[in-house]
């Protein structure tokens, strides 16, 4: 058997090897290409190992079929793992909620699916009443622990060093005709994959 054929056999192996790796309740980050304002978000912003994340989503594997529930869009909703893949071209991330922590995913899956048609957090103000995508994250865990399982922290629209404000963000919250919610409490998706209750395991291309 030539070379081309063997290739064409081991791919979707490789594919299935790595979807086999996921487990319900896991966490896939990743880095999202969106431009001017994603790359604000990983200038101010540290994920885990170094790298840079702007997005991450839950995962919930249906009779053998892996989904992702995720706030992106317009609201809070369930993909398959091949759209949700479709938002990068980079390697994800896998974060697995430590041994002693599974028990919550039961509550955290039912609290999310619950959420699916949540209007999405345009502001990226907490508590109020939308998602965006580490918010719904946040409040999953808070929901099943009952206490605050990941952080929130001041949040910046700044450029490093400065005190000035990235023009992207600038241009963004002014078409919201809002102020710009800088030094208020919220969460991003390198804070979480950088927490010490969770463990990342593994990669997905």
């Amino acid at each position: 058997m030539n070379k081309y054929i063997w290739f064409l056999l081991l791919v979707p192996f490789a594919l299935f090897s790595q979807k086999s790796n996921l487990k319900t309740g896991d966490l896939l980050f990743q880095k999202m290409n969106c431009g001017e304002l994603c790359e604000a978000i990983h200038a101010v912003t540290e994920g885990f190992d170094g790298n840079d994340f702007s997005h991450l989503g839950l995962v919930l594997i249906e009779k053998d079929s892996v989904f992702i529930i995720e706030a992106a869009g317009n609201a809070v909703r369930k993909v398959t793992l091949e759209q949700f893949s479709e938002n990068t071209q980079t390697i994800m991330f896998i974060g697995r909620v430590k041994s002693k922590y599974k028990k919550l995913i039961p509550q955290v899956i039912s609290f999310s699916k619950l959420q699916i048609g949540i209007p999405y957090d345009d502001d990226y103000l907490y508590d109020n009443g939308k998602y965006y995508c580490s918010e719904l994250i946040y409040d999953a865990f808070l929901n099943a622990y009952g206490e605050p399982f990941f952080e929130l922290q001041p949040m910046t629209f700044k450029q490093p060093n400065t005190n000035e404000f990235f023009p992207a963000w600038v241009d963004y919250y002014k078409n919201l005709k809002i102020e710009i919610p800088e030094g208020q409490l919220g969460c991003n998706p390198g804070g979480i994959s950088t927490s010490k209750k969770i463990k990342i395991v593994g990669k997905l291309n």
